[in-house]
């Protein structure tokens, strides 16, 4: 794990190289690392989902497809992962400023290192926020319901450490939202097909921060947040064989209702081993390996993606 550089600006968990720090100015650094530009991980699996029900629909009626609003949904689906992955993880910060502060890995972030300040931090928030709205007013009036309705849970997702040692379920009915806005903005209703895509993107989510908090479950146990890491602990491989599994299970399911054509199936087994690796090879003491296993569900996300469109791409030959 990186070690914080405050002189420089830096923080702890983040690569120093990135281009935050060779393309923006020194002033603009702290709202980057509020916003995570410097981490696009997050970003990146908040939009999978997305990307996945957009093309799960398409494999629903490969014969009306229109190309260019598939394009266009992909387009406005990674604007708002990136403005609404940094309006929540600004306000995980306001939220969490008094965790971060006692956290090795986080109390180098801008709040609790003083280099932004509450105000700044909210109006940052806003901005982004007011990003993400303009995009969503982009969709049909059912999205943009749904959409809302998802703040619910993006409110509720800081708070669950200290009230359920599964937060990591709640981050993952936040951050799988768009499993159900991608079906949503192609047919303006939802069915079963989605719902199982959410379901299964829930228990990703739920399986790969796994990974991701067993780097801070020391500092966890010292100041009393919850994970499913601490709940657990020694017996990780066991649980994350159970909900990958499941996981793997909806979303094979999904993609049948959907009447998808063998390609995808073909890749949602490459997947399946992808996430059966992880917990092969998982050392849930070694907080760098934590961190690339959890770093490399994005290449699952791609091998599912390509699935998704080598199977449009066949129904439509």
């Amino acid at each position: 794990m990186q070690t914080p550089d405050t002189q420089s600006g830096r923080v702890a968990d983040a690569p120093s190289g990135n281009w935050v720090y060779r393309l923006l100015p020194p002033w603009l650094w702290p709202y980057a690392q509020l916003a995570r530009w410097d981490r696009p991980i997050g970003w990146q699996l908040l939009l999978w989902p997305c990307w996945w029900s957009v093309l799960l629909a398409a494999n629903a009626s490969p014969n009306t497809v229109d190309g260019l609003m598939i394009v266009y949904h992909l387009a406005l689906f990674t604007i708002g992962a990136i403005v609404m992955r940094g309006a929540g993880c600004t306000y995980n910060d306001l939220v969490d400023y008094d965790i971060d502060m006692k956290v090795a890995r986080t109390r180098s972030r801008p709040l609790p290192s003083g280099r932004v300040g509450p105000m700044q931090a909210r109006a940052f928030m806003v901005v982004q926020a007011l990003i993400g709205l303009a995009v969503l007013l982009q969709f049909n009036r059912f999205s943009i319901v749904l959409g809302i309705a998802s703040l619910a849970v993006v409110a509720i997702y800081p708070f669950a450490k200290r009230f359920t040692d599964w937060p990591q379920f709640f981050l993952g009915l936040a951050f799988s939202w768009g499993a159900l806005m991608g079906w949503a903005a192609a047919f303006g209703s939802l069915a079963t097909a989605p719902l199982l895509l959410y379901v299964g993107s829930v228990l990703w989510t739920i399986g790969y921060d796994t990974l991701y908090a067993h780097q801070d479950k020391e500092d966890d146990a010292l100041i009393g947040v919850r994970s499913t890491a601490r709940l657990f602990g020694d017996r990780t491989k066991i649980w994350l064989s159970g909900i990958y599994a499941l996981a793997a299970i909806c979303t094979v399911l999904a993609a049948g209702l959907a009447g998808s054509p063998w390609p995808v199936f073909a890749g949602l087994g490459v997947a399946a081993v992808m996430l059966g690796r992880q917990i092969a090879v998982l050392d849930i003491d070694d907080p760098d390996q934590c961190l690339a296993l959890f770093q490399s569900n994005n290449r699952v996300g791609w091998v599912v993606f390509a699935s998704l469109l080598l199977g449009l791409l066949v129904s439509m030959a």
